[in-house]
């Protein structure tokens, strides 16, 4: 069976986003990012994909599962759907242990819907931004782990305290 899992960091103000960037850079969250999701596919948003470094673009050592309501739409080396639940089916046909559900807005309101999983980078500070993660019910979650951590901000020049918090939805 295919565990669905919502990957996000978000900031004490639910930012996740500024002008198709994420406003801060913490580089522990980018290596959390990538242990967690390398090797099981991601699936995200056209903008999303769009918004990732050059270099990094598709995400390397992950299937990179596009959707986008554009038809035409097509990025070398990835996998395009138009519907989340055709995508969901995909990984889930595929026997895939995991597949990750990584943004935008819209799509993580989607993926909440049906996540086992939620792994929540949260960030203890107010970001200015344009997208935000949406309101979730900490009732249906139960938390597994947590770990605490201070790091810089690379983007911003600051130092911030967060968390990587491991939520399972409570059957």
């Amino acid at each position: 069976m295919t565990e669905i899992i919502v990957i996000v960091a978000v900031a004490q103000n639910n930012a996740i986003g500024k002008d198709n960037d994420i406003p801060w850079h913490l580089k522990e969250d980018f290596e959390h990012f990538k242990e967690k999701t390398m090797g099981y596919p991601c699936i995200m948003g056209d903008k999303t994909y769009q918004s990732l470094p050059d270099n990094a673009r598709p995400l390397p050592g992950r299937e990179n599962i596009i959707l986008t309501l554009n038809k035409d739409y097509h990025q070398e080396g990835t996998t395009v759907f138009h519907d989340f639940n055709e995508a969901i089916e995909y990984v889930k046909k595929k026997g895939v242990a995991k597949a990750f559900v990584i943004g935008g807005g819209t799509i993580y309101r989607l993926g909440m819907q049906v996540a086992d999983i939620f792994e929540l980078t949260k960030i203890y500070h107010d970001y200015d931004a344009d997208v935000f993660f949406p309101e979730v019910n900490f009732n249906e979650w139960e938390l597994i782990n947590q770990e605490d951590h201070e790091g810089k901000d690379l983007k911003n020049n600051t130092m911030v305290k967060f968390s990587f918090l491991t939520y399972k939805r409570k059957k």
